[in-house]
């Protein structure tokens, strides 16, 4: 029988104990309390509340062979980026490339594929489709409800959607942002449990009041932990931590630890912060992951002190998955699938024919998914590259990949490069090719990198050209995490270097065709306003 002792932190009553852990098949068998033990810290694992882990443009297989580094053991990941691009094919890509490791993903069924009708999907997962995925052992719930206006107006396809997760006893996602007062209540009373999309703590605490959980976010573009964080102390039994979207450097630094020690650090309890760190996603989620109990799978952490909080061993399922920051868990071969359909693009379809005496501009704000909507004097962008560096009014365009079609053009702020372009087929939530640019033709030239290799990231400037590719569904590399974070940081570091002082400029890119977060946001259809939920016009007079 194995064994690991230490000071065992009992989150659940409180206390911390001198104890030894004995585990054999992956089971709990005992856990005794002695006298003396070393001076290291045993608790539970942390889980990620909320996370679409094709974000970190790795596979799960990869994903889950980082997170364990930093204590994670599980995960509620919702596929619906994969979804959006091949359906349920790809959310069966995901269970299965996730079995392939020593790790608890628990998936979602996407209730929202695509996310609206105002742009072009590559799949949609129909009422029958998810009622197929909420009967799978690995669905454990209904992903984020994203289309909360359905909700409010009683949408029959919505609801058909809530009405199965109900049936099947899985819990129901939220995502709400900005949703308050009556409406809040007739969200809640639909039966949506959860919500990360909180931006203000007056909005959380009004969800809170109408019996949802709050997820708090800090993820690589919004991050809402320091908004959020003084919610925790009187509402600990109701709050979880998620990351939401993590790109594969920021993984490769941190990921729930992070969080837990920030509000350490901050003052709240140690076992309130443990609480909504390990337990309370557990339980809400009904997920197969161990609490440090007696007949529990052997999941658990080992830590230094709860002051550094530094990792020093992960276990799951028995098995000593990650030690001394090193991952255990071996690189698996993982298959690649994809849905990529397009033609290279010209300079000149990226002209655009300036009208009347005014250019509206979404306004990108770092570390936030919300936009605001601008207007000025289209003057600003009245000469041969039709952007201005100096006002920092640049070109963004999204081009359907999944069949040919013209792009479509507005302008964005808050970008800040000075020279080029940068690209991405992360583009939340369809995943067509989303691309920000001084001048047409570094975007055709960034835009073409990605046609070519079905999938990617680019960056183009000072003469060069970069590109990361990521063939899985274009939006993930099969190849090893580790690798591809050091890429990613390489061509992140060129987009900061043409002049984005934004933290993470492809992350921050890749949520400006999220139509369903306001507000002004561009599909491969048009401009679009999150808020009143309609096209509008780039010039008007």
């Amino acid at each position: 029988m194995n064994q690991v002792s230490g000071q065992l932190i009992d989150i659940t009553n409180r206390s911390i104990f001198p104890a030894i852990v004995y585990f054999e098949n992956g089971v709990i068998q005992k856990i005794e309390k002695t006298n003396q033990a070393p001076n290291q810290y045993i608790l539970p694992g942390f889980v990620d509340a909320h996370v679409h882990v094709e974000s970190s443009m790795l596979v799960p297989s990869e994903f889950g062979r980082l997170a364990v580094v930093h204590g994670t053991v599980g995960t509620i990941s919702d596929p619906h980026e994969i979804g959006n691009v091949l359906g349920v094919e790809g959310v069966e890509y995901m269970i299965e490339n996730g079995k392939k490791i020593n790790f608890k993903f628990h998936f979602g069924a996407p209730s929202c594929v695509p996310a609206t009708t105002f742009e072009t999907a590559g799949a949609e997962i129909s009422v029958d489709d998810v009622e197929y995925l909420l009967k799978k052992p690995e669905i454990n719930y209904l992903a984020e409800m994203m289309n909360w206006p359905g909700v409010l107006f009683n949408d029959e396809t919505v609801f058909a959607k809530i009405a199965k997760a109900k049936a099947l006893g899985k819990p129901v996602d939220g995502h709400a942002p900005g949703v308050q007062g009556e409406q809040a209540k007739t969200y809640a009373a639909a039966g949506i449990s959860t919500d990360h999309e909180c931006f203000t703590i007056e909005e959380a605490q009004d969800k809170l009041d109408c019996g949802m959980k709050i997820l708090i976010r800090e993820g690589s573009a919004a991050k809402n932990f320091e908004a959020l964080i003084p919610l925790l102390d009187k509402n600990y039994e109701q709050i979880m931590f998620c990351s939401d979207d993590k790109h594969p450097d920021n993984l490769v630094e941190g990921h729930v630890n992070l969080l837990v020690k920030r509000a350490l650090a901050k003052g709240n309890d140690l076992y309130k912060t443990l609480q909504a760190a390990c337990i309370n996603p557990v339980k809400h989620y009904n997920m197969n992951v161990g609490l440090l109990q007696e007949n529990d799978p052997a999941d658990f952490i080992v830590i230094d002190n709860p002051d550094d909080f530094n990792i020093q061993q992960t276990w799951i399922n028995g098995e000593l998955v990650a030690e001394s920051g090193k991952s255990n868990i071996p690189k698996v071969e993982n298959k690649v699938i994809n849905n990529f359909e397009c033609q290279p693009k010209t300079t000149e379809q990226f002209k655009v024919e300036i009208k009347g005496s005014k250019v509206q501009v979404m306004e990108a704000l770092d570390g936030q998914l919300i936009t605001n909507l601008l207007s000025f004097d289209n003057s600003l962008i009245n000469n041969p590259n039709q952007t201005n560096t100096d006002e920092d009014i640049l070109k963004v365009t999204v081009v359907n990949r999944y069949k040919e079609a013209p792009p479509a053009i507005g302008y964005i702020k808050n970008i800040g490069l000075k020279e080029g372009a940068i690209a991405s087929s992360v583009g939340h939530d369809s995943h067509n090719i989303i691309a920000v640019g001084v001048d047409d033709d570094s975007i055709a030239k960034a835009v073409n990198l990605i046609i070519a290799a079905k999938g990617g990231v680019s960056a183009v400037g000072k003469g060069e050209e970069h590109l990361l590719e990521l063939p899985v569904a274009g939006i993930m590399s099969e190849k090893d995490g580790y690798e591809l974070a050091r890429a990613y940081s390489q061509i992140d570091a060129f987009a900061k270097s043409l002049g984005s002082p934004l933290n993470s400029p492809f992350m921050t890119l890749s949520f400006m065709a999220l139509l369903v977060i306001p507000k002004a946001k561009m599909s491969d259809l048009g401009f679009f306003d999150g808020e009143a939920f309609k096209f509008i016009d780039v010039f008007t007079d």
